[in-house]
């Protein structure tokens, strides 16, 4: 049922309008709409106005108390826009948080402490999602509450709230990330059996490490059992190239999917193996029935190995093609065909005595290695070869006519360029030439990249598809760092710097689960949903908030996560 105005015309032009009441019915054998008056309200330069008033008000009384306000709004006043705020990102977010049972979690660690199990909750979803979609300090995300977004059932808090929170999470991070992963594996049907581990390192905006006693490396680590994860700060080898600051390790397990079930701190100077120890044997305990570890070829040592196996474990690693030991070397050099495998991947499996000698005969337990090929990257790597020779060859261009301590100073400045410098040799005479033989070497390993298992059972189709999913990793750690603002670090305490990363942690898990069931990226679906807001009106009547109208991309992103569309209204005041 609707107000309709139907117009007239005159015989002397002129126009008259008049107000009907008007709803539309279907005509049974043509099946055509058309509109039945169904009351006259009259000229319309004559209606009653006060009476249409006084009709809109005795309606909407049987109408919801935010939508009278809306109703009315025409009779009372115009309606003011008090503010709006952005709402589809926390609001998705705050979907895919509770489907995966975080917050049931953090409700359930908090029982049995001295803290607000509810508010304690949305603090820390108010952290995490601040960092998934406006990343900043803790100070930020107070303004950011109380300013910029809408978070159901939270209207602000202050920056001492967000640290007991997040000193809190710290506390029942064990039985937080174990229920968690439960749920998570249960819900999303993650396959298990492959495990991917990989390290990172971040940096802190300050030019001291942490010296108090109690944040350094406890002294009874005895190299058996599992040393103590912490945030400390400490001078390390710096994968972002930054030795000269303070800096933490971080490591990561994700699953086949890119899931990622756990991260962990660790001082910036602790090494691969006190790594190792402590993510094993924090995962044996989330009876776990088989794994296949699938590290970077940083933890590739024999002892990282040996603790890999222990208790029926497995690994796959990636060995090194330059400068590697005697073991990868053989299997390099050992001659034998290659398979054909998915698309435009070969691969050839082969097996080594230790110690590289033989195949593993006289009783010896054989190394097995896979070597994978890729033709299109083979090309890759022989363009990108191409283009350093040429640099390489600019560069020493004349430099017969220099004098010795000029073409000292040219190799001395390649020295942080191993890329050239693998290509540059030094004559008897001290004269600088391309190495031919480096050339040639480096040829033979063009595409290629090197596996070593301790699992019998896998193929080697099935390896080398495996250790090609660690882009999963690294794409977790670009997303870390990138969309999630880990870094710049400001936390001066090393149990704020560990929840700093749990809180990325639970960050990144709710995005690769929205990316995985979108088929789309955060960045795409972000900017989308940045366009649902939630607007305050005011009329006389009173207050409410109503979120904006959805639109087809909205829609497009609920269906795929299987969410229902957010409710209409929100926090009607009446006056």
């Amino acid at each position: 049922m609707y107000l309709r105005e139907t117009r007239r015309k005159n015989k002397d032009g002129s126009v008259v309008g008049y107000l009907q009441l008007a709803h539309n019915e279907r005509h049974p054998k043509t099946g055509t709409s058309t509109a039945k008056v169904v009351h006259n309200f009259g000229r319309t330069d004559q209606v009653d106005r006060d009476a249409l008033a006084r009709l809109v008000t005795s309606i909407s009384r049987l109408l919801p108390a935010e939508q009278q306000v809306l109703a009315q709004a025409g009779g009372a006043g115009e309606v003011e826009v008090v503010e709006s705020r952005r709402m589809g990102g926390a609001w998705t977010l705050d979907q895919i948080w509770g489907r995966l049972g975080i917050g049931a979690a953090i409700r359930k660690a908090a029982r049995g402490r001295k803290i607000d199990a509810q508010a304690a909750e949305r603090v820390l979803f108010a952290l995490v999602a601040q960092r998934a979609l406006e990343p900043g300090s803790k100070l930020a995300a107070t303004t950011w509450v109380d300013q910029r977004v809408a978070i159901e059932d939270l209207t602000g808090f202050s920056d001492d709230q967000a640290y007991r929170a997040m000193d809190f999470l710290l506390d029942a991070l064990e039985d937080i990330a174990a229920e968690v992963f439960t749920q998570v594996a249960t819900l999303l049907n993650l396959d298990l059996d492959i495990v991917f581990v990989d390290t990172t390192s971040t940096y802190f905006e300050t030019e001291h490490p942490d010296e108090l006693p109690e944040l350094t490396e406890p002294a009874g680590d005895d190299g058996i059992t599992k040393p103590v994860e912490s945030g400390a700060r400490a001078f390390g080898h710096s994968k972002d190239f930054r030795t000269d600051l303070p800096q933490v390790v971080i490591a990561m397990a994700v699953t086949r999917d890119g899931v990622p079930v756990r991260c962990w701190t660790f001082p910036g100077n602790t090494g691969d193996t006190s790594i190792i120890r402590t993510i094993k044997d924090d995962l044996a305990g989330w009876n776990l029935h088989r794994m296949v570890w699938v590290a970077d070829r940083g933890f590739a040592s024999a002892t990282n190995r040996a603790y890999l196996t222990k208790g029926g474990g497995h690994y796959i690693h990636a060995e090194k093609l330059r400068h590697t030991n005697s073991e990868a070397a053989a299997a390099l050099a050992r001659p034998g065909r290659y398979r054909q495998v998915a698309g435009n991947l070969r691969v050839k499996e082969v097996h080594v005595a230790p110690g590289g000698n033989g195949d593993g005969d006289g009783g010896m337990r054989a190394q097995r290695f896979v070597i994978c090929h890729n033709p299109d990257q083979a090309e890759r790597d022989a363009q990108v070869r191409a283009n350093l020779l040429a640099h390489l060859a600019s560069l020493i261009d004349g430099s017969d006519a220099w004098t010795a301590r000029k073409r000292d100073e040219l190799v001395g400045s390649l020295k942080g360029k191993p890329g050239l410098r693998r290509y540059l040799r030094r004559t008897g005479t001290g004269l600088l030439r391309i190495d031919q033989a480096a050339v040639k070497t480096e040829t033979h390993l063009d595409g290629k990249w090197l596996l070593r298992t301790s699992d019998p059972t896998l193929t080697p189709e099935d390896l080398a598809a495996a250790y090609k999913q660690l882009l999963a990793v690294e794409r977790g750690w670009r997303d870390m760092k990138g969309h999630l603002g880990l870094r710049p670090v400001f936390h001066h305490r090393e149990d704020r710097i560990r929840a700093h990363v749990q809180l990325c942690w639970l960050a990144l898990l709710l995005i690769r689960v929205i990316e995985n069931t979108t088929d789309d990226t955060w960045r795409n679906v972000r900017h989308e949903l940045d366009r649902m807001h939630l607007v305050t009106l005011q009329t006389a009547e009173g207050r409410v908030a109503q979120g904006s109208a959805l639109t087809a991309g909205h829609k497009s992103i609920l269906t795929a996560l299987d969410l229902p569309e957010p409710r209409r209204f929100y926090d009607f005041t009446a006056t």
